[in-house]
């Protein structure tokens, strides 16, 4: 049973959203979307060729975990710089939707080749969780850690 696990770095961004344009056309709203896709099949292109696993063609199973810094008003302030504050939140209940961010990184690694078809997803588990963006503390960048595994049987 193959598994890949692809640790992307960047900021999630959602797909789903659209705004008109002009002239019958329709273009996504975020910004960060083209970005958000090229990280993640930039990354997953990159553990195939080191693992050299090959395109998944049965059922799969996917784990996503989104990972977002948190906002500045969640620390406190002068001496308490760096400490978080009492009330602060366990995780980003707040846009942008979990549901729209599964979707981009689904299209994105379609586009990279680690499986035919986002269809081929049977199982999929998802969450969107706090980080700090300072490396020296060991804590995990903004981004996503994904695990797609060949399901049996499927």
């Amino acid at each position: 049973m193959s598994t890949i696990f692809i640790d992307v770095r960047g900021h999630p961004a959602p797909q789903g959203s659209k705004r008109h344009v002009g002239g019958g056309r329709m273009v996504e709203s975020s910004k960060r979307l083209a970005p958000w896709r090229d990280a993640v099949r930039a990354s997953a292109v990159a553990e195939m060729a080191r693992t050299g696993a090959t395109r998944l063609v049965g059922a799969v199973a996917v784990s996503m975990v989104f990972y977002f810094d948190r906002p500045r008003s969640h620390y406190g302030t002068g001496r308490n710089a760096g400490v978080l504050r009492e009330g602060a939140p366990h995780a980003p209940a707040v846009i942008p939707d979990l549901s729209k961010l599964i979707r981009s990184t689904e299209d994105a690694l379609t586009d990279a080749g680690v499986w035919e078809d986002d269809a081929r997803v049977v199982e999929l588990g998802a969450r969107k969780a706090y980080t700090t963006s300072t490396t020296h503390t060991g804590q995990i960048l903004p981004g996503a850690a994904i695990r797609v595994a060949e399901v049996r049987g499927g």
